[in-house]
């Protein structure tokens, strides 16, 4: 018991300096570094085996750090980083506009303002697979997708609801919360994206794209929003700087490579994520080489891959780091063990502690403003809770995962939500109200579906 309230001591500093404003990753570190530090103070546990301890216990502290960094840093760390050089080169080439091109077309065509906004909802579930970022794609979206609605008679701040819900589900085989789940079940990302992913996802976005219909409708006539074209004569986002249309398929090649050379298909040659990153980096290479015909100036650009890397490593691999070793602190410490045996004894089933975990998740990403770190820092701790339930981790990770990203979208804090709020000029607080509504009816859909999961 006494671990759980020191662990409960220390969750309550590490999210009331989150509240504050603190930056995650020092503050995640903070809290694991303090946990082991008090693990040992009070004798309630050992931090690492014989064989790797530095034989000096409070050493050990920091060893435990120094082996997830080189662990994370060797493979989950390196996918990703691998993903955002490939997505920062995709910027460079300016591939994710030639993309949107690609459905600017039959968006111009629907006439009523709120299928409208349904099609392009769902518009925007095709293209967050390809463009894996919540804040990229929102801005992308700001200056393609956001004019068009506003100028069919799309409210403002119901093109602004959509377009903050962009990414409300992390899925595809791109995405960092994909990859850490699929590895923390042990599966192939393409095959927790494709056979376990998917069919819950799907029935998600269709429900969340009937709540922004109604939601938005309901809004704009509580609020009393009129169309009015004069107010748009000042409003100009045409963009001449798109590439070829080809360049559409460029974001396309890692997720045909990852899926079509996975186990989905029983293929014998073997493609994992970095490698597929590297491999259509070289095509849009040589897509930029047919354009430009300068050798120097394509190859100079290549140093926009590492520098997508090196971002990534400062934004999300050094908070996976932070996120584990908090999570490893909370094992050591026993809170864990503890509260899975409170939980048997209070006769916790699989269903009951799946809702507890997601709505942990989902308060902890709306207080953060970031999905990766609240996912991050409870992943680690799902395999452990899974051999308890006596169930797949996946099958526990999976709601837990998608849940997550709910609780970002409905969070004024949230990165993508304040970028966007700033361009159209208005709160963040105003955006998430809109966004509330479908949240709620996506968590709801997400536990159904998880329940016909389970059966």
């Amino acid at each position: 018991m006494l671990g759980v309230i020191l662990a409960g001591l220390v969750t309550a500093l590490v999210i009331f300096m989150l509240a504050k404003g603190y930056k995650p990753q020092p503050v995640l570190l903070l809290g694991g570094l303090l946990l082991m530090g008090l693990t040992i103070a009070f004798d309630l546990g050992t931090l690492l085996p014989e064989k790797t301890t530095t034989n000096f216990e409070f050493f050990d502290i920091f060893k435990v750090f120094s082996d997830i960094l080189s662990s994370r840093m060797a493979g989950l760390g390196l996918t990703l980083m691998a993903i955002a050089g490939f997505s920062r080169y995709m910027d460079h080439v300016g591939a994710s506009k030639s993309l949107f091109a690609v459905f600017e077309k039959p968006l111009k065509s629907v006439r009523s303002p709120y299928l409208l906004l349904v099609v392009a909802f769902l518009v925007t579930q095709v293209l967050v697979i390809f463009i894996p970022s919540h804040a990229g794609l929102g801005m992308l979206l700001m200056v393609t997708m956001y004019p068009i609605l506003i100028r069919t008679g799309v409210s403002p701040l119901s093109a602004l609801a959509v377009i903050g819900t962009c990414q409300f589900i992390d899925h595809g085989p791109g995405s960092g919360n994909v990859i850490m789940a699929a590895k923390t079940a042990g599966l192939d990302p393409a095959v927790y994206f494709v056979e376990h992913q998917l069919p819950v996802t799907i029935p998600i976005i269709i429900a969340v794209a009937v709540a922004h219909f109604l939601a938005q409708r309901w809004w704009d006539k509580r609020e009393g929003f009129v169309f009015n074209q004069d107010t748009l004569d000042k409003i100009d986002h045409n963009d001449h700087s798109r590439p070829p249309l080809v360049y559409a398929l460029l974001p396309v090649v890692p997720l045909v490579l990852i899926i079509g050379f996975s186990p989905i298909f029983k293929s014998p040659i073997k493609m994992d994520v970095t490698t597929a990153m590297i491999i259509s980096t070289a095509v849009a290479m040589i897509f930029e080489y047919c354009r430009l015909r300068s050798a120097k100036a394509v190859l100079d650009s290549f140093m926009l891959f590492f520098e997508g890397m090196g971002k990534q490593f400062v934004l999300v691999v050094s908070l996976i780091v932070c996120g584990e070793v908090f999570a490893n602190g909370l094992l050591k410490i026993g809170a864990v063990d503890t509260m899975i045996t409170a939980a048997q004894d209070a006769g916790f089933g699989v269903g009951a502690m799946i809702i507890v975990m997601s709505f942990i998740l989902a308060v902890a990403a709306f207080l953060m403003g970031s999905g990766n770190a609240a996912f991050f820092s409870f992943a680690a701790l799902t395999p452990k809770i899974a051999a308890f339930l006596k169930v797949d981790v996946v099958t526990l990770i999976l709601p837990m995962q998608i849940m997550t990203s709910f609780g970002r979208s409905v969070s004024p804090i949230t990165a993508a939500i304040v970028a966007i709020a700033g361009i159209a000029g208005v709160s963040p607080f105003q955006i998430v109200k809109r966004t509330a509504i479908p949240m709620a009816v996506a968590a709801i859909v997400n536990l159904v579906m998880t329940f016909i999961y389970l059966g």
